[in-house]
């Protein structure tokens, strides 16, 4: 077999594996999965699906991947499905379990760039659903540089419990109000029962719903791919036009760091703020900035942020559901807006091969009546809530969710605790007490390993009436739906050495969000001295997934990544 002058173009890769007389066994492996002799002159493109049973969050993607797989044969491509794993931050978060949640944003990464790699596809077309899915298919799509697309599997619709919307906020939430007596558990039965209807990602501005955002915004989804239901006929349409998509961007070479570029990265985070999105943004939006080798930084954030008003009235902190942006346009209507006002770079190249500015051209503003999303003259927050703390107790660096209903500035006392078990305990035994600090400590990226959320804490604490009255402080992360006064991504980690894991029951701490201060308030001799006498402690695990993590995992302030 030869190359024809028009299939060389769009078989950069697959020539590779399919052309010659030596290539002949893997022709006739293809033969065995399907493949006609009218395939071998088609691109190849893989879909990388990130299906399971496991979660909601992924449970419907074996269709969308159907989907996208008709739309790239269309187009004149020859699909080829393969699946990567998947887990469940909602079932696993406060166990050992979730240990394993950033692991798998790696795992799902270097399973892509395994069998891209291996089996020489020309394009890829990536469905993520679950948190780790995004940045994970995202870091493998920079890795690899090959014509490149991103779809979301969409949002979950509400539950309703009390003729009131619900979520898996709802239910976290409502663990600390029993702990109150403020509920039965008849009622929490019922909350639990009925928050979480069937497939898509959690409904509010968590993890899943910012970094899809991000990712439109940054030009690497179809417009408002970001902004659909995961049950519905959109969502089914936006997965088949991908497949057109990527077909178009192998015809005409536009790779994923063509479009991934310092500007592109700079729209996400405006995006990001305008949202109130998830602190998990800083974590992946660095790991993918390395993957695609562009320099992006801790400070680059807090630039944008101070610049960027927050918007959008999204759970946690805000009143509406992800649903309630689709039902009034979506993502590009916000887009626009803030382009209109200066905020975005309009020249970013995109997935449809036109720019960012192109793609919005014809997008109608949001409805006069809606509540939303507000104008930029009425913010919900005139900066950002993401905000970068420095200080004694956070060198390289912590991020902060601050909405502004916490306040800016808080001062109490140190209640240490060595691991997330040990203080969702003492919240719901009510041993913490208004004033207290709440320090959660060797959590981070080596030391737990795998840096777990704490919304079972953060979510006990709000339950509990004491989301004004108390501050949380970790090396470990926040989910999406995590809000009150914390503070996590706390660098040098605790068991790096870090200023956190010599802080005492009764220390002072001060949280400053308007200088962007994080301290422990003890003199610099007495500091000095504790971290001397500090030894590392032993590793949790030392063999398997977890313990080879630990060992080449970097700082959550250079974004937890493994390939440094």
């Amino acid at each position: 077999m030869s190359d024809s002058p028009q299939s060389s173009g769009h078989r950069k890769y697959s020539s590779q594996v399919t052309e010659g007389i030596e290539r002949a066994a893997s022709r006739g492996m293809l033969y065995g999965v399907g493949f006609q002799k009218s395939d071998f002159q088609k691109s190849q493109i893989g879909i990388a699906s990130t299906w399971g049973m496991v979660t909601p969050c992924n449970m419907h993607i074996n269709r969308l991947a159907e989907d996208a797989a008709r739309g790239v044969e269309d187009a004149g491509g020859k699909a080829m499905q393969f699946n990567t794993i998947t887990i469940s931050d909602g079932i696993s978060m406060g166990t050992e379990g979730m240990k394993y949640s950033l692991v798998s944003r790696e795992v799902i990464a270097d399973s892509i760039e395994t069998v891209i790699g291996c089996q020489a596809y020309d394009g890829l077309v990536a469905i993520g659903g679950c948190d780790k899915n995004m940045p994970g298919c995202m870091i493998a799509l920079a890795r690899l540089n090959r014509p490149a697309i991103f779809v979301y599997g969409g949002t979950i619709m509400p539950g309703r419990v009390n003729d009131k919307n619900a979520d898996i906020v709802t239910i976290f939430e409502a663990v600390g109000q029993r702990a109150s007596n403020n509920i039965s558990d008849e009622q929490l039965e019922e909350i639990e029962a009925k928050s979480i209807p069937g497939a898509g990602s959690c409904g509010g501005m968590y993890t899943a719903n910012t970094m899809a955002s991000a990712i439109e915004a940054m030009g690497m989804s179809l417009p408002n791919s970001s902004a659909m239901a995961a049950i519905s006929p959109e969502k089914a349409e936006d997965c088949f036009r991908s497949g057109i998509a990527v077909q178009k961007l192998v015809e005409c070479n536009i790779c994923p760091r063509d479009i991934m570029t310092k500007k592109a990265f700079e729209n996400a985070i405006t995006v990001v703020t305008a949202l109130g999105g998830s602190t998990n943004a800083v974590l992946h939006l660095l790991a993918m900035a390395h993957a695609a080798e562009v320099d992006l930084t801790l400070e680059d954030f807090q630039r944008i942020g101070a610049k960027t008003p927050v918007l959008a009235d999204l759970r946690p902190s805000g009143r509406f559901l992800m649903v309630d942006l689709v039902n009034i346009g979506g993502l590009q209507p916000l887009l626009k807006r803030l382009l209109n006002a200066g905020m975005l770079h309009g020249d970013c190249m995109t997935v449809t091969g036109k720019t960012m500015a192109e793609n919005l051209e014809g997008v109608k503003d949001y409805p006069a009546d809606q509540e939303v999303v507000m104008p930029s003259d009425k913010p919900i927050k005139p900066n950002g809530h993401l905000v970068i703390l420095r200080g004694n107790l956070a060198p390289e660096g912590a991020v902060a969710k601050i909405s502004g209903k916490e306040g800016l500035n808080f001062s109490g006392t140190a209640r240490v605790f060595d691991s997330e078990e040990e203080a969702l305990r003492r919240i719901l035994d009510g041993t913490v007490i208004k004033g207290d600090v709440i320090v959660i400590r060797y959590e981070g990226p080596r030391g737990a390993p795998g840096m777990r959320e704490m919304l079972s804490p953060t979510s006990a604490i709000m339950g509990r009436g004491l989301g004004k009255e108390v501050a949380l402080i970790t090396d470990g992360r926040f989910s999406g739906g995590s809000h009150g006064f914390v503070i996590g991504h706390v660098t040098p980690e605790a068991y790096a050495g870090g200023p956190l894991a010599i802080v005492q029951d009764g220390d002072p701490i001060t949280i400053d969000a308007e200088k962007c201060q994080l301290n422990l308030d003890l003199s610099e001799a007495e500091i000095q001295r504790r971290l001397q006498s500090w030894q590392t402690p032993a590793p949790r695990y030392e063999r398997g997934v977890l313990a080879k993590y630990a060992r080449s995992v970097s700082s959550a302030s250079l974004g937890a990544v493994t390939d440094l």
